[in-house]
C-alpha cells in the first residue's frame, strides 16, 4: 500500500507539472493557436529542421503538436495540437483543437517539451481525426520525416507505405525511423469555447459551416503559402 500510494503521489504531482490540456477561457485557447502556429514557424525557420516543400504540397493534412514530457518510473506526456486537412478543393480547414498524450511505465526521470508536426499524407491518415481517440504511430504508418537540409545528403528513401511524416525541433529523430506517437482525443471543450458553437470534427474539418475567425487567419494563410 505505502508504494501504491508514493506512486500515486509522483503521478499527481507530474500532473501538476503539466500544462493544461484544455482551456477554460477562450484567451487560452487562442494562446494554443498561438503556440502552435510558433511551433510550425520555428521548424520552417531553421534550416535543420525544415520540411521539404514537396512534401508540404502532398500532405492532405497537418497536426502541430504541443506537450510536455515528464517522468519517474511513470511517464506522462500531456498537451495539446491543432489540426487543419486539405479539402478536394485544394483549401484548408479551419483548425481544430485536440489533446495529446500518453502515459508509461518504467524507470525514467527527468521532462522535456516535445513539438512537432504531423504531416498526414493520404486521406485514410487524415481521416483518423474524425476517431474520438487516434494514435497515428499504431493507425497508421508514422515515420520521421527527412528534414529539407537532409534531402541530398540522405540516401534512404521513406518507406513506400509511410502515411504520416513527423518533423520535430529535436535532433536526431529522423531519417526514416518509425515514431511512437502517443495517443490524440478531440478537444471538444476549446473548440466549442474557440468558435461558439457544438460543431465537431467532422463540421470543422471536413466541410464549409464553419467562419474562420480572425485569430485563425495568420495559420490558415501561413499553412497555405507553405503548401502551394
Amino acid at each position: 500500500m505505502k508504494k501504491f500510494l508514493t506512486a500515486l503521489f509522483c503521478v499527481s504531482a507530474l500532473v501538476a507539472m503539466l500544462p493544461a490540456a484544455t482551456g477554460l477561457t477562450r484567451e487560452a485557447v487562442v494562446s494554443h493557436l498561438d503556440s502552435c502556429e510558433a511551433i510550425l514557424q520555428e521548424i520552417q525557420g531553421n534550416v535543420r529542421t525544415a520540411i521539404p516543400a514537396d512534401k508540404l504540397r502532398a500532405a492532405k493534412g497537418i497536426v502541430i503538436v504541443n506537450q510536455f514530457q515528464a517522468g519517474f518510473f511513470f511517464g506522462i506526456k500531456d498537451g495539446y495540437a491543432v489540426a487543419l486537412v486539405r479539402r478536394p478543393n485544394g483549401k484548408w480547414s479551419v483548425p481544430a483543437f485536440l489533446r495529446a498524450g500518453e502515459l508509461s511505465f518504467g524507470l525514467q526521470a527527468g521532462g522535456k517539451a516535445i513539438n512537432a508536426v504531423y504531416l498526414l499524407m493520404d486521406d485514410d491518415a487524415a481521416r483518423l481525426l474524425l476517431k474520438n481517440r487516434m494514435n497515428f504511430g499504431a493507425e497508421a504508418k508514422a515515420v520521421a520525416g527527412i528534414r529539407a537540409a537532409e534531402r541530398e545528403a540522405v540516401s534512404k528513401n521513406i518507406p513506400g507505405q509511410a502515411n504520416v511524416l513527423v518533423y520535430s525541433t529535436t535532433e536526431g529523430l529522423y531519417l526514416g525511423a518509425a515514431i511512437k506517437t502517443g495517443y490524440m482525443s478531440p478537444s471538444d471543450d476549446d473548440n466549442r469555447i474557440f468558435y461558439n458553437n457544438n460543431y465537431r470534427m467532422p463540421e470543422l474539418l471536413f466541410s464549409d459551416w464553419v467562419s474562420p475567425p480572425p485569430e485563425t487567419r495568420f495559420i490558415m494563410n501561413y499553412v497555405t503559402n507553405l503548401t502551394r
